[in-house]
């Protein structure tokens, strides 16, 4: 995993670094967002690509170690967010963010309360889960070619390979002949990850064989506490400098040094250090002791953890609290909309009555 993330990142700072203000906590290096440029819905995916995706949704940490910006809107509007992005309509989007509303108004009070918002935000959790189910079918089915109920290894380094380009025939022949497969240096570090990734998806006791289940881990780390350890474990060991699998405030916002390209970027950088210093300090180390630890961040990270739902719940209420009664009402909800759905519906209000 953290071959992908280095393998990624070395065509994205392909260009000259330079260096940064250094943070008040004694931070080296300011870190850039790079999680930001991704683009978590691809347009054009190949549809034989088999590699674990980048981005899972409805969790609050990214596989690169960095905060999933869109974790609110991912746990609010569930499988409909890609609605939102799509129809930029603020007339229709206003009556969806009406009718969401009006479901997780549970109890018809006109109000949502933080156990309702936790509600919900379980029900949109499991709604990506259930997705992430659907698309690993699929993926399985590519990669066992034989129909047995299991892919091995090499089953999936063909299938690999020829989504990269390869000629799956060849590969198969070089395979069955003990051939040296000549890949670049790029390709096989990222085999060499996945081979790893692989073996820890396979559950005890150890057959070097996935079923559909265990694919399903090897692709979404989420849905298994084995691989959620195993996906922490990566994450730690990224970030710690000093080897002792903990990770302080100065570690967890001092990720590699990005480039700083113009004012408006730099500001970007700073709002994002501030927000993962908050994380951080009010969420994250849950003891407060300025220490997170592998157990600390696991809790953190698993998207099914009812007590992490409440207070989220809590944090999306705060934000948009007006009247300060702990509750969301509607009004509320439709003038903060871009923070839960990322649409500025109070512009399309604004406009109609400009032009009346």
């Amino acid at each position: 995993m953290a071959v992908l993330r280095q393998v990624w990142c070395r065509h994205v700072l392909a260009v000259p670094l330079l260096l940064c203000v250094l943070l008040s906590v004694g931070v080296q290096a300011r870190p850039a967002n790079m999680s930001a440029l991704k683009d978590k819905n691809p347009t054009g995916k190949d549809e034989n690509e088999i590699l674990p995706p980048d981005h899972l949704n409805g969790v609050k940490m990214e596989l690169d170690g960095h905060l999933n910006k869109d974790f609110h809107q991912e746990v609010f509007l569930g499988k409909e967010m890609e609605e939102f992005e799509e129809d930029s309509e603020p007339r229709r989007n206003r009556k969806k963010l009406i009718d969401i509303f009006s479901k997780v108004d549970f109890n018809k009070d006109r109000s949502v309360s933080a156990k309702e918002m936790q509600r919900w935000i379980m029900e949109k959790t499991e709604e990506h889960f259930q997705e992430a189910v659907k698309e690993n079918k699929l993926s399985f089915r590519a990669v066992d070619p034989d129909k047995d109920g299991h892919v091995t290894w090499d089953e999936y380094r063909v299938k690999f390979l020829a989504s990269k380009g390869f000629n799956e025939k060849e590969v198969l022949e070089k395979m069955a002949n003990n051939e040296e497969l000549k890949v670049d240096e790029e390709t096989q570090e990222v085999l060499e990850s996945l081979k790893d990734r692989w073996f820890q998806a396979d559950n005890p006791p150890a057959d070097q064989l996935l079923n559909e289940q265990e694919f399903l881990s090897f692709l979404h780390p989420e849905h298994s506490r084995g691989m959620l350890k195993y996906m922490v474990k990566e994450i730690v060991r990224d970030l710690d400098q000093d080897g002792d699998k903990k990770l302080t405030l100065s570690e967890f916002i001092s990720l590699p040094m990005g480039t700083v390209e113009n004012q408006q970027a730099q500001d970007i950088d700073d709002d994002w250090v501030r927000e993962r210093k908050k994380e951080f300090e009010d969420v994250i180390d849950a003891n407060h002791d300025g220490i997170v630890t592998m157990e600390e961040l696991e809790e953190y990270m698993d998207p099914m953890n009812e007590y992490n739902a409440l207070n989220e719940a809590r944090q999306m209420i705060a934000v948009a609290d007006e009247n300060q009664n702990r509750n969301l009402e509607l009004e509320e909800i439709l003038k903060y909309s871009e923070y839960f759905t990322g649409s500025k519906l109070m512009d399309y209000a604004r406009n109609v009555h400009e032009e009346f």
